[in-house]
């Protein structure tokens, strides 16, 4: 897990340079930042007794202006983003005996299992000012990844992450803002590949963000 933030960490740290350049372009981000999230099934919405599952997740976060309307500001954000996972089949029998394999498949997914996904995900995010500093934030995003490991919920491979999230942007200076919230997520494929019951979940999230120019 260490690895997996010193990697973003440094990557963080390379986009950074970018201000440095003159030079505008469409595709230059005004705003850079990292975002880390901590999600679990297990809580009052999503407590499904059939598994445990609980991510942790390193986003980079490429923040492009929209435009304004009324009292609001509206951003795309790109995020580049690797999430640890950690999932165990609780019922057996979930797995059926129609299903090919089923006893294997059942001696696999209940023991604990450890993955990774790595994707990218589009944002559309809308700010209101509260007072100078504090801003309300929601945003909604959707992405594609690969999943590394097979469970009973999901194939290995192609999926796609969806991302419901609110919460409050703190300016410390005119360049410097972090950020506060939650969200709801959700992993699946989409019916692509078997099986594809995916995953959901409730989590906390935490961000900072500079502004490049």
């Amino acid at each position: 897990m260490k690895h997996r933030f010193i990697s973003f960490f440094f990557l963080f740290i390379i986009f950074s340079g970018f201000s440095q350049e003159k030079k505008k372009s469409v595709l230059n981000p005004y705003k850079i930042g990292f975002l880390y999230n901590y999600g679990t099934n297990e809580n009052f919405i999503f407590d499904d007794i059939d598994y445990t599952y609980a991510i942790q997740t390193y986003k980079v976060q490429l923040f492009y202006k929209l435009g304004s309307w009324k009292n609001w500001d509206f951003e795309l954000i790109l995020q580049p983003q690797i999430h640890s996972l950690r999932h165990q089949l609780i019922n057996e029998y979930f797995v059926t005996p129609d299903q090919e394999n089923y006893l294997e498949k059942i001696a696999e997914f209940t023991q604990p299992k450890t993955m990774n996904l790595y994707g990218v995900e589009f944002g559309f995010a809308g700010f209101k000012k509260i007072t100078n500093q504090l801003y309300f934030q929601g945003s909604l995003s959707l992405g594609f990844s690969y999943i590394d490991t097979r469970t009973e919920r999901l194939a290995k491979g192609f999926t796609f992450i969806e991302n419901l999230s609110v919460g409050f942007l703190y300016k410390t200076n005119e360049k410097s803002h972090f950020y506060l919230g939650t969200n709801f997520g959700h992993v699946s494929n989409l019916d692509f590949q078997k099986p594809n019951d995916g995953f959901n979940i409730l989590g906390l999230e935490i961000g900072y963000s500079y502004i490049l120019n």
